[in-house]
């Protein structure tokens, strides 16, 4: 079913995409609301508690329906279930999600219309990029596609595998977005907690929980991502990349809120393209006052302490073609495993 499942969510989801601020978001976005305002009262565990109710009450009922789906109603239980698992998954992955602004830009580029690639990546990261040059908007754009696309696809894909191969249901994928939606949510809002126009407080304790779990939940699925990259890429360069730079991109990054993780997933990334990636990154800015509020400089760049970079190639518009390419090579790669897999199932 899982196999199944996949390849019917990614096909529909190319063909109709979901827009955004869909129902589905909506719903999860005033879900965290309410779980930080009713359960975070600013101590450890309420932060803890505030992150379960967001992240596991979810994916628990949509495991207790599942089962309840296949013991109630047998073989059309799981017809049903089947299409259970695919709406999960059509609105927990997809490239449709990111993809529209990776290519914005890439065309842009390809057209000689600099100005026009500053201001989608502007748009799409909320960040100044009116004096990027050439290599740095590229560099940039690099960097956050290959992370769309782990957190879009192939994260979600791994987790949901996963669960699904112990009878989990599509908890996996539920609890991958979530874990993922929770991190980036609280974050910006905790960046915003003395802004006049922040309408939701986050504590301490809350970002902190959202940030750990996440940097749980992701730790196999970046790693077996990397291995893909380097499977279908350049596999000598991206794996002496992910051990000799993934910790020094993370450092590099740590405001920006990436962890070691996102290290792994560029330093392999970029052995497997030969592009150096990981020098100074843009920092994320939401408004005046939120930058003001959150004690950052709208102007400086992101690691500008430390620029240090992975080796390779400098970052031309070459290179974009050469990530599509690797990102594809990889869903083929992973999807041909889970149809090896389901076979030998069935087989066996």
């Amino acid at each position: 079913m899982s196999f199944f499942a996949i390849l019917f969510a990614l096909l529909v989801e190319q063909i109709r995409p979901l827009p955004l601020n869909n129902t589905v978001y909506m719903a999860v976005r005033s879900w965290a609301r309410t779980a930080s305002r009713t359960l975070d009262a600013g101590q450890t565990p309420h932060g803890w508690l505030a992150w379960s109710a967001l992240v596991l009450l979810p994916a628990l009922a949509a495991l207790a329906l599942h089962w309840a789906l296949i013991l109630a109603l047998g073989w059309s239980g799981v017809v049903i279930a089947f299409v259970l698992h695919a709406a999960t998954l059509y609105v927990t992955l997809g490239f449709r999600q990111f993809s529209h602004h990776f290519t914005t830009i890439r065309e842009a580029l390809d057209a000689g219309d600099e100005v026009a690639a500053r201001r989608a990546l502007a748009a799409w990261k909320q960040v100044d990029a009116s004096d990027l040059p050439k290599s740095e908007i590229v560099r940039h754009v690099i960097e956050h596609s290959v992370l769309a696309a782990h957190r879009h696809v192939f994260g979600v894909l791994g987790w949901y595998a996963l669960l699904a191969a112990f009878g989990l249901g599509p908890a996996g994928a539920i609890i991958y977005r979530m874990s993922e939606f929770a991190n980036r949510y609280y974050t910006r809002h905790a960046a915003l907690r003395n802004a006049p126009m922040s309408k939701l407080q986050v504590s301490s304790s809350l970002l902190n929980a959202a940030q750990q779990a996440w940097a749980a939940v992701d730790w196999l699925p970046a790693r077996v991502t990397s291995l893909g990259f380097a499977v279908v890429g350049n596999f000598e360069e991206a794996i002496d990349s992910w051990r000799n730079f993934a910790q020094r991109l993370a450092r590099n990054n740590m405001s920006d809120g990436m962890n070691d993780n996102d290290g792994v997933i560029l330093a392999a990334t970029s052995g497997a393209v030969n592009v150096r990636l990981g020098g100074e990154a843009l920092k994320e800015v939401f408004s005046p006052m939120a930058s003001q509020a959150y004690q950052t400089d709208a102007t400086m760049p992101l690691g500008a302490n430390a620029p240090e970079t992975t080796a390779g190639r400098e970052p031309s518009v070459t290179h974009l073609r050469s990530i599509v390419g690797l990102v594809w090579r990889s869903v083929v790669l992973w999807m041909l495993l889970l149809a090896l897999l389901t076979v030998a199932r069935l087989l066996g």
